[in-house]
């Protein structure tokens, strides 16, 4: 089982709060994606996975070190 220190900056979890999405609904898929790739625009590492209501996310973020994460965004995407 993967363990990651997460960083989280105030605007992130604002946005996330936006979009009823919570910190560690995020965690848990940047820790256990259901697929993981890179992004096309960005070039960061995404994870894509699903929140407790159902609801399929990606998750950007970045890579601090070799253990520690910082979600960017996360926002709903269609299957």
């Amino acid at each position: 089982m993967p363990f990651f220190d997460f960083i989280w900056l105030d605007a992130v979890l604002d946005k996330l709060a936006e979009r009823e999405i919570s910190a560690d609904e995020i965690e848990a898929i940047i820790s256990h994606p259901e697929f993981a790739d890179v992004s096309r625009s960005s070039g960061l590492p995404v994870a894509f996975g699903r929140l407790m209501d159902g609801r399929f996310v990606i998750v950007v973020y970045r890579w601090v070190d070799q253990i520690t994460v910082q979600p960017i965004t996360a926002y709903e995407v269609p299957e």
